[in-house]
């Protein structure tokens, strides 16, 4: 019998691990997944952390049961993805003394310390802010001596899970530009930025690009998964990237990845930077290409929490249909997204409504209303980054699991006016992505379907009028919080 050739996929998000097995051509053949454990630290005002060796054990578990869902495979590589900003510290050994997570904020006290934050931005592409790699580094050294004395290096989270898998310690571009100690422009970590933050450079692993042969998967990794000695580790890269790649999109493409959090993206072939500082430029997965980024902030985790609440037990297609049959506008929400336009974020949020309750007010009206404010938040973004980089394409790329929601298409299209485009495969984005950085490294040319959605602006106005309706309650809410 012959063997189907697939990949083994990690993808590390920022709420759950998921293991994948896909086939060469991009058929999902198993997939498993569970929430990661976050252990809360006391020591900081905001932050959390990890354990790197539950998590591995989890990596292997997850993997051995998609390994099984799969059946009779052949894997041929594995690579990783996941949520940028991530470290693991890694001791003198190799051995992982402790993780943290993009939503770790442990140096956020400590931001104030550089100086000039302009060169700052100018060198790696972002304002800085405890969300990236060098402030938690910074936290653990003024907070965590028993963990900073044993640091020799860090790896990001998805280069970490490689590295489990064939021991080649690295740090691949994409994942470097979210550290604040790589150059973006020169793609090379950056001897300045390290004295900025009094690090040495030999802190820093060495570089890698995505698609590169680590090597073979560890002998008793192998042995214990029941796979060829032969597999190769490849390097990945950020979720983000890898969930653009799945798209197909070209240079000069936007593209939105709606996951927990919503990046809006432009490709680039240039080092584009805003004069303001509101938006993001890093490396993409290739040698020459850019993604300038404005970034809605979390919004798909808002709608899967309020769909437990709401429709606990229902399918998105009894949402779906719930929303379609409206008639009215019957709320306001505003929950908490990010606008590269606003200082400050919007830290308390909620629904507005008409009082006394209306008796027609329904659990479908809150889900419009939390859908409008996800699109109402990409579009403000939206308009950041074209003013930045101009979108001169008639359409816009989407992906990620919020794109679940037919509506929430509708909505981006109707506010931005372009063609909304989704493949069948977006709710596994990075793991399709994670697939064509293999095929591509192994000279594969699978057959994979080009074939893809298309929503079209409605002809109606109606929606500037909620658009309006939408900023004047925000504006309320900043007012009293």
């Amino acid at each position: 019998m012959t063997l189907k050739n697939a990949y083994i996929i990690i993808d590390f998000g920022t709420g759950n691990l998921r293991a994948a097995v896909i086939a060469t051509d991009g058929a999902i053949l198993g997939v498993a997944r569970e929430d990661i454990a976050y252990i809360r630290d006391d020591r900081y005002g905001d932050s959390i952390y990890f354990d790197p060796q539950l998590l591995w054990n989890q990596v292997l578990e997850l993997t051995a049961v998609a390994l099984k869902q799969a059946g009779l495979v052949k894997i041929l590589a594995i690579t990783a993805t996941s949520q940028r900003e991530g470290i693991v510290v890694l001791d003198k050994a190799g051995m992982p003394v402790v993780g943290m997570p993009n939503i770790d904020h442990r140096g956020r006290e400590w931001e104030e310390i550089l100086d000039n934050k302009e060169q700052v931005y100018g060198l790696t592409g972002r304002y800085p802010t405890s969300l990236f790699s060098a402030f938690k580094l910074v936290g653990l050294r003024e907070g965590r001596e028993e963990w900073w004395q044993q640091l020799d290096t860090f790896l990001s989270i998805s280069d970490w899970v490689e590295y489990m898998f064939c021991g080649v310690e690295h740090y691949e571009h994409s994942q470097a530009s979210e550290t604040l100690l790589y150059d973006v422009e020169r793609r090379a970590w950056s001897e300045s930025l390290c004295e900025l933050f009094s690090f040495p450079l030999s802190l820093l692993p060495p570089l890698t690009s995505s698609g590169t042969v680590l090597g073979q998967i560890r002998q008793p990794l192998a042995e214990a998964l029941s796979i060829s000695r032969d597999a190769k580790v490849i390097v990945g890269g950020a979720d983000t990237q890898l969930a653009v790649l799945s798209t197909c999109a070209q240079a000069g493409d936007l593209v939105i990845v709606s996951g927990t959090t919503t990046p809006i993206i432009k490709l680039s072939a240039s080092y584009d930077l805003d004069n303001a500082q509101r938006t993001w430029t890093g490396r993409y997965i290739d040698d020459n290409s850019y993604m300038v980024e404005a970034n809605a902030g979390v919004t798909g985790l808002n709608y899967q929490r309020l769909k437990k609440i709401f429709y606990p037990n229902e399918g998105y297609e009894v949402i779906e249909n719930e929303l379609r049959s409206l008639t009215d506008f019957q709320c306001v929400a505003s929950l908490g997204s990010l606008l590269a336009d606003e200082k400050e974020p919007l830290i308390k949020g909620g629904f507005i409504f008409n009082t006394p309750v209306n008796h027609e007010l329904s659990r479908a009206g809150l889900v419009w209303a939390t859908l409008w404010d996800i699109a109402c938040s990409i579009f403000e973004n939206y308009k950041t980054l074209v003013s930045v980089t101009p979108n001169e394409q008639p359409y816009i790329w989407t992906c990620g699991g919020g794109m679940e929601s037919k509506m929430l298409r509708q909505f981006i299209a109707d506010l931005t006016g372009k063609e909304v485009r989704i493949r069948d495969h977006y709710r596994h984005a990075s793991v399709a992505g994670g697939m064509m950085i293999c095929n591509n490294t192994l000279g594969i040319e699978a057959e994979q379907t080009k074939a893809y959605d298309r929503v079209q602006p409605s002809a109606g106005t109606e929606h500037q009028h909620f658009y309006d309706r939408w900023k004047t309650h925000r504006e309320l809410l900043k007012k009293i919080f």
